[in-house]
C-alpha cells in the first residue's frame, strides 16, 4: 500500500516535468520567432539578385542584406506586406546614388535599383549619357568588367565572350565610372548604341524617385512605364523596402541539390562580405 502510494507522486512529478519542458520550448521557439520578425521588420532583410540590370556592382546570384532603417518603416518593411503600418513612420528621403529595394509599383514584386532623380529634379537621357537638372553627368572610361561565365552568368548580348586557355570563358563589357554632382560615382555598363539611350526630359513628380540600373541597357527601370514584370516608371518613396547594405554571400548558380561539395565550389568568395 505504501509503495503504491509513493509511486503516484514520483509519476504526477514525471508528468509535469514533461509538461513543463513542452512549455518552455515552445516559449523558446515564440522567442526565436518573435525576434526573427522583429529583426526582418526593422533591421534587416535578404534579397537574392535575379538578373543583370545592376551589374557591375550587382550580379545574378548575390544575396544582399537590406538595411530597413534608413528611409523608415512602412508596411513594405513587413513580412507578407502585412497592412498593418499605416503610412510611413521616420520618412527619410534616400540620396542620389543610394542602391534602393522597393515594390515593384503594379505587381509588388522586389526591385532593386539605383536612385538617380528626387522630386523636382529634371531628369535626361541623351546618347546615353545622364542629364541632370541641365547637368551632364560625366563618365569616365575604366578597364573593361570580367565577368565568368556561369549558369547565373551567361555571356549578355552586349559583351564579348573570350575563352581561358584552362578551360570556361568570361564575359567582357564596356565599364565607366559615372559622376554625380555630390562626387558619389559608380560604375555602369554601356552596351553601345540603344533606344534606351534617348529619354525625357521629364521632371520628377513629388514623393517619387527616377530609379535607373547600373547596366543601362539591360535595364527595365524608370525610363520604362510601370507594367507587370517590366519598366517601373517613376516610384513612390512608399515602395521603399530598404538600402542595400551588403553581399552576405554569392553563388554562380553551379551548385547541385544532392551534392553538398558542389555548394561550397559554387561560392563567389571574392564577393562575400562587400558593402556596397
Amino acid at each position: 500500500m505504501d509503495e503504491k502510494g509513493e509511486a503516484g507522486p514520483a509519476h504526477e512529478a514525471g508528468d509535469d516535468a514533461r509538461g513543463g519542458g513542452l512549455a518552455s520550448l515552445l516559449t523558446l521557439v515564440l522567442l526565436v520567432a518573435l525576434f526573427a520578425l522583429t529583426v526582418r521588420t526593422f533591421a534587416f532583410s535578404l534579397f537574392t539578385i535575379p538578373s543583370e540590370s545592376m551589374m557591375p556592382r550587382l550580379m545574378p546570384g548575390d544575396t544582399i542584406a537590406a538595411k530597413k532603417w534608413p528611409y523608415g518603416y512602412s508596411s513594405n518593411s513587413l513580412p507578407f506586406d502585412l497592412p498593418l503600418i499605416p503610412g510611413r513612420w521616420f520618412a527619410h528621403q534616400p540620396q542620389r546614388g543610394d542602391i534602393v529595394i522597393f515594390k515593384h509599383p503594379v505587381d509588388h514584386t522586389d526591385y532593386v535599383k539605383r536612385v538617380i532623380g528626387l522630386p523636382g529634379d529634371e531628369v535626361e537621357l541623351r546618347g546615353g549619357y545622364v542629364i541632370l537638372n541641365g547637368q551632364t553627368l560625366s563618365q569616365s572610361a575604366t578597364d573593361d568588367a570580367i565577368v565568368p561565365v556561369t549558369p547565373n552568368n551567361p555571356c549578355g548580348w552586349g559583351g564579348r565572350e573570350e575563352a581561358r586557355p584552362a578551360g570556361g570563358a568570361d564575359c567582357h563589357y564596356t565599364r565607366n565610372r559615372e559622376y554625380l554632382p555630390s562626387g558619389v560615382s559608380y560604375e555602369v555598363i554601356d552596351y553601345g548604341a540603344t533606344g534606351q539611350d534617348d529619354w525625357g526630359p521629364r521632371t520628377v513628380p513629388a514623393g517619387t524617385m527616377f530609379l535607373l540600373g547600373d547596366n543601362r541597357d539591360n535595364s527595365m527601370d524608370s525610363r520604362f512605364p510601370a507594367v507587370p514584370g517590366g519598366g517601373i516608371g517613376f516610384v513612390s518613396r512608399d515602395k521603399l523596402v530598404g538600402q542595400a547594405g551588403s553581399i552576405l554571400w554569392s553563388t554562380d548558380g553551379s551548385a547541385r541539390w544532392l551534392d553538398p561539395e558542389s555548394w561550397f565550389e559554387a561560392l563567389r568568395d571574392e564577393r562575400t562580405g562587400q558593402a556596397l
